[in-house]
């Protein structure tokens, strides 16, 4: 299974002259088919982004736009068994920290990766940053433009 990063979605819905337009629509085309998998924190990134241009109203709406557009299945953390504090600190805090530390990253691509990295079946994370994740983890990480290559 496959895994979005954020700017894979930015990129699709802004920078509409960008040169990679191109190769991410193709990408984004070829990869719904298998359901790709986007964390809830790069669908609420992307929702910040595009609230400067959106009306409240039109961003309400992007499960059909964004996620029904794309056939994005969407991953959550899992919450089973644990208080509302413990699974803060987990989640938010302790777990995306320890990432920072042992693999010098931002805060926000640790908290999108960690909770890629404990999805079940997920073996590759592609991103237009590619370079940033790799050596930081055992997924394969790709750009589009990579992933289009290899199929």
């Amino acid at each position: 299974m496959v895994a979005l990063d954020t700017d894979v979605l930015v990129l699709a819905f802004a920078f509409h002259r960008d040169p990679r337009q191109e190769v991410n629509t193709r990408f984004l085309t070829f990869v719904q088919k298998q359901k790709p998998v986007v964390t809830i924190y790069s669908v609420m990134e992307l929702l910040g982004r595009l609230s400067f241009n959106l009306s409240a109203e039109r961003l309400a709406q992007w499960p059909s736009w964004l996620q029904d557009r794309y056939s994005l299945s969407l991953l959550y953390p899992r919450t089973t068994n644990l208080d509302a504090t413990t699974f803060f600190l987990n989640e938010m805090v302790d777990r995306p920290f320890e990432m920072m530390k042992k693999r010098r990253m931002p805060f926000l691509d640790a908290l999108i990766l960690d909770l890629v990295e404990r999805a079940d079946d997920i073996q590759m994370f592609v991103t237009w940053n590619a370079r940033h994740f790799s050596g930081k983890t055992s997924l394969d990480v790709l750009t589009p433009a990579q992933y289009l290559r290899r199929q």
